[in-house]
């Protein structure tokens, strides 16, 4: 383990030069000198573990407000300048996608402002204590939720802790998350997580989730990728694209609500299991 210290700049962005005031701080504006908006990023301290263990490199903040700019989609740069505590530093670079969707009109309400993850990797390898490792951003985290996507709502000062971590080049697949306590006599809502804290591409084709105790299993489909980073979910009985878009189908609860066990299995190879409930502990990959 060892504790980091970080700070960001907006260096710059795809926007007309003229149309944007911060570019090269941490606070960067656009739009009109009547109504601007813009991001803030506030670095953290953090105690980290270089074994794809997440943590939060900082704090995201979006200033929504009505403003119009040509073209609304545009790239935004970041740059964090990461402090180890020996003193050496590195500097991570990453890009966000902005959407700025129509603002309010009268006759129809304000779609909030879409932000995603331009580059969740950062592009070189980096160097600590002698050992080469990369840096993957997995996303936005609000209320405990993590999210590839920060939905922006109209006219408010938004936040979000923004997650990375340092992992290896290689995929690294792991049951991250269990969620087996549903809503409704079928449960449809729960789901087992799988996250990839490696710094490589795994593809999941043919590997299977399975519940130990109630001998319930999904398999992944051929030409299923979870990039550095991702999450998915494989729900009871519910489709939610935005983790995959996975599900057992099962009209009956997958998940036995007094504990089991989960597996991640490659064929015969179980590839990593999750106790849970009265098996041990309900154990969670999220910081």
């Amino acid at each position: 383990m060892t504790t980091v210290v970080t700070s960001g700049v907006f260096p710059s962005t795809t926007l007309d030069p003229s149309k944007v005031t911060g570019a090269g701080t941490a606070d960067i504006r656009w739009g009109t000198s009547d109504s601007r908006s813009g991001y803030q990023f506030r670095g953290s301290a953090a105690d980290i573990q270089l074994d794809g263990t997440e943590f939060v490199v900082g704090t995201f903040v979006h200033r929504n407000f009505p403003v119009y700019v040509e073209p609304d989609e545009f790239d935004v740069n970041l740059t964090v300048s990461v402090v180890f505590e020996d003193g050496s530093t590195t500097d991570l670079h990453f890009t966000f996608h902005h959407n700025e969707t129509p603002n309010d009109t009268g006759s129809s309400p304000a779609d909030d402002d879409l932000v995603d993850l331009r580059s969740f990797v950062h592009p070189r390898p980096v160097t600590i204590a002698g050992k080469q490792y990369k840096a993957v951003l997995s996303g936005f985290r609000r209320d405990g939720r993590i999210f590839r996507q920060f939905r922006s709502p109209e006219g408010a000062v938004n936040f979000a802790e923004v997650l990375c971590m340092f992992s290896s080049d290689e995929p690294d697949a792991i049951i991250s998350g269990l969620h087996y306590l549903g809503t409704g006599p079928s449960q449809p809502d729960e789901y087992v997580e799988i996250r990839n804290r490696g710094g490589a591409p795994q593809d999941l084709t043919g590997w299977v989730v399975e519940c130990k105790t109630t001998g319930r299993s999904f398999s992944f489909p051929s030409g299923t990728v979870i990039q550095p980073g991702g999450r998915y979910r494989v729900y009871t009985n519910e489709t939610h694209p935005e983790f995959g878009g996975f599900s057992f189908g099962s009209a009956q609860q997958v998940w036995r609500d007094e504990g089991g066990i989960a597996r991640l299995r490659r064929g015969d190879f179980v590839v990593d299991q999750f106790p849970y409930g009265d098996k041990g502990f309900n154990k969670t990959d999220t910081p």
